[in-house]
């Protein structure tokens, strides 16, 4: 029986992980977790086998390690698969961000044709990895998409980077005037934060709430993109996951805006754009399919079974060169795991 090992590091990486890990069981493969971020081990559920130690991991040598972060530790035992915890939004370069080649992956699952290329393009100069486009696990729930449901007023969610440079959230002349549209009773308004958000920032928008505006402090965010019509960002990856569903994004001040958003850059404009959004204009839609077939074009929910595939298939036929000594992020992992045996 194959052994998976899904490999965290922050809070939202979680959602990522669990409709790989409902595959893994289906198939009737053996899946724990290891998270090496102490904060976040508390936010995996009863549902999820944690090990907690360096030590239970090399025991339970596992066969696969789908990795939802940067780093892997390269003692562990097991092909290293590199899975995302989100897509390529520009917010550093190509080299520094997604495209960034660490020296620890054997397989990159990719997301569509704009990574895969890349990607294959990278796997031609150095030899030692693989590329399979899968499409990407966290987006699995959303599939298929469901019709909308009649309201009696539209419903946007707002989602905010980190960032600061490029945060909304950390605008107050924006808040000032989110929390103004939130007392028309026009909109429906829900929100959601980055995870690592500043706790004022969260406590601002935690006061927003009334009858029209409700925030929710979660890394479960599908439900809610299905529940929205709309929705009113900045620069962040939950912009493509949320278009996906080929639902229109307002965007304030976007470093790399895209024909198929709404970009604006004053806190006056919002209203203007949301209801110029919520019309679904033609160009725009016709943009934001474009986008959507190059980035993720599965809507089947089945991105979870390719990279299991893609993982069985290079056990049995691997054909890579040896992976770089790569001694200096050898030496930082361990450091961090505090773990010098091996």
């Amino acid at each position: 029986m194959k052994k998976f090992l899904i490999y965290i590091s922050q809070p939202y990486s979680i959602p990522i992980g669990r409709p790989l890990q409902k595959e893994i069981k289906q198939r009737g493969f053996s899946v724990k977790w290891f998270c090496d971020e102490e904060g976040t081990k508390k936010e995996l559920s009863t549902n999820e086998v944690l090990l907690n130690s360096v030590d239970e991991v090399l025991d339970y040598r596992p066969d696969v390690i789908l990795v939802v972060t940067n780093v892997v530790p390269d003692f562990f035992s097991g092909i290293k698969v590199q899975v995302f915890h989100g897509f390529s939004v520009g917010k550093r370069s190509e080299a520094k961000g997604h495209f960034n080649i660490r020296g620890f992956f054997d397989l990159y699952c990719t997301q569509g044709e704009s990574t895969t290329k890349p990607f294959l393009e990278l796997q031609k100069k150095y030899r030692y990895f693989e590329v399979k486009e899968t499409g990407w696990s966290k987006v699995d729930p959303l599939f298929p998409l469901e019709k909308p449901k009649k309201k009696d007023k539209p419903t946007i969610i707002i989602s905010s980077t980190f960032t600061t440079s490029l945060s909304l959230a950390k605008k107050e002349d924006i808040v000032n005037e989110i929390e103004r549209l939130s007392k028309l009773n026009k909109y429906n308004f829900i929100a959601i934060l980055h995870p690592k958000m500043e706790q004022e920032i969260v406590n601002r928008f935690k006061k927003l709430e009334n009858s029209n505006f409700k925030f929710y402090d979660t890394t479960d965010i599908i439900p809610l993109f299905k529940e929205a019509d709309i929705m009113l960002s900045d620069t962040t990856s939950a912009i493509t996951e949320f278009v996906l569903q080929k639902k229109p994004v307002v965007t304030i001040n976007n470093n790399q805006s895209k024909p198929y958003m709404i970009d604006i850059s004053q806190p006056q404009e919002i209203e203007e754009a949301l209801d110029l959004a919520l019309t679904r204009p033609l160009k725009i839609m016709k943009e934001l399919e474009r986008f959507i077939n190059l980035t993720h074009p599965y809507q089947d929910g089945k991105s979870s079974a390719r990279v299991i595939d893609a993982c069985l298939d290079f056990l049995e036929n691997r054909n890579v060169k040896r992976k770089p000594l790569n001694i200096i992020r050898r030496f930082k992992i361990r450091k961090k795991l505090g773990y010098w045996k091996i």
